[in-house]
């Protein structure tokens, strides 16, 4: 097991006659990097969040539902119902009203064997499209919180990948200098020592 000492911290900042000017560096770029994810993804967490929570907001407050009528008999046939909610579906043609009045058609999921004429719940968006079940707010709070923290880690990625190619290349800097440095000092090293 290696003796490691006592852990100074800030270490990278403190005062040593044996630190060179590329240690300084480096320890202002490290410094600069934490610095940058830390905003980068903070900030960039915070506004996805908020932009998602408004964005399903808006969808709560706007997308209405609407009762549809179903235009053929839906293919398949009728079943049981098994007492649960969901079950088996297949796509089938309704009719609806939009806001203004005008008719409207589209493909929604139903229970196999609907007669023509079943009323069918449908959501649509402020122009009469149609569109899914509009998040609840629970719901929308946790898609915000995953998209907003998906967000904040792809901004703090981009500040600690330039980091690290920043200090590889200054790592490469270093290692070019000790060969000159070694270079021009290294053979003086190699005489016999006189006592």
């Amino acid at each position: 097991m290696a003796f490691r000492g006592r852990r100074v911290w800030l270490w990278r900042w403190r005062r040593n006659p044996l630190k060179r000017r590329a240690d300084a560096v480096e320890s202002w770029v490290l410094l600069a990097v934490w610095a940058g994810m830390v905003l980068a993804g903070v900030v960039t967490a915070l506004t996805t969040t908020g932009g998602v929570e408004r964005g399903l907001a808006r969808e709560q407050a706007e997308w209405r539902p609407v009762v549809a009528l179903l235009g053929a008999a839906a293919p398949g046939r009728a079943r049981p119902h098994s007492g649960t909610a969901g079950g088996e579906r297949v796509w089938a043609e309704v009719r609806w009203s939009a806001r203004d009045g005008s008719p409207r058609t589209g493909q929604v999921r139903v229970r196999p064997g609907s007669p023509a004429g079943t009323p069918v719940t449908v959501w649509t968006d402020p122009e009469g499209r149609l569109v899914g079940r509009p998040a609840t707010p629970a719901e929308a709070r946790t898609r915000a919180t995953l998209v907003g923290g998906v967000a904040g880690l792809c901004a703090a990625a981009v500040p600690f990948v330039a980091g690290r190619a920043l200090r590889a290349r200054l790592e490469s800097r270093r290692i070019d200098w000790w060969g000159q440095e070694w270079a021009r000092c290294g053979p003086s090293w190699g005489g016999r020592a006189t006592w």
